[in-house]
């Protein structure tokens, strides 16, 4: 990948808060979720409810895909990005606290409840992209960048 589509990349992930998604639930049926996410790089990290059905479907299988858009009126400004990655719950305390850390910088409100990261009732998700559509319609319409990594 090239320094411009990493740092369109990045500009994306930094500048919306929201991505949708999407885990595969037991039953085989896709269930996709709309989650706020903080990035550290490319990785995604995400907090949620420990009962939360994304939470035990990525235990069960951890490829899931994501998208982080925004709604525009114009579609010749329309920029985003879908991706296909690798989840996992994570474990480590260490881990646990690298991801709080990135989502209360990113969410200041999230500190205020206290310390989620040792709070039995949180899990904290983080997200590896293995591919990344980068969508950028300024560039003309349906302008597509496929990067795999």
């Amino acid at each position: 990948m090239d320094r411009e589509t990493r740092r369109l990349i990045l500009e994306l992930m930094e500048r919306h808060n929201l991505c949708t998604l999407a885990t595969m639930r037991e039953d085989g049926w896709p269930q996709a979720t709309t989650v706020t996410y903080a990035n550290d790089g490319l990785t995604l990290y995400v907090a949620t409810g420990v009962d939360a059905q994304k939470v035990h479907n990525i235990r069960r299988w951890e490829k899931v895909s994501l998208t982080i858009d925004h709604d525009t009126p114009d579609w010749n400004a329309i920029q985003g990005l879908s991706m296909a990655a690798s989840a996992q719950v994570l474990r480590s305390p260490s881990d646990i606290l690298h991801a709080a850390r990135l989502l209360k910088k990113k969410f200041p409100p999230l500190a205020e409840l206290g310390k989620p990261e040792i709070d039995p009732g949180w899990a904290f998700l983080k997200l590896v992209p293995k591919v990344i559509s980068v969508i950028d319609y300024t560039r003309g319409f349906g302008h597509t960048l496929l990067v795999r990594l």
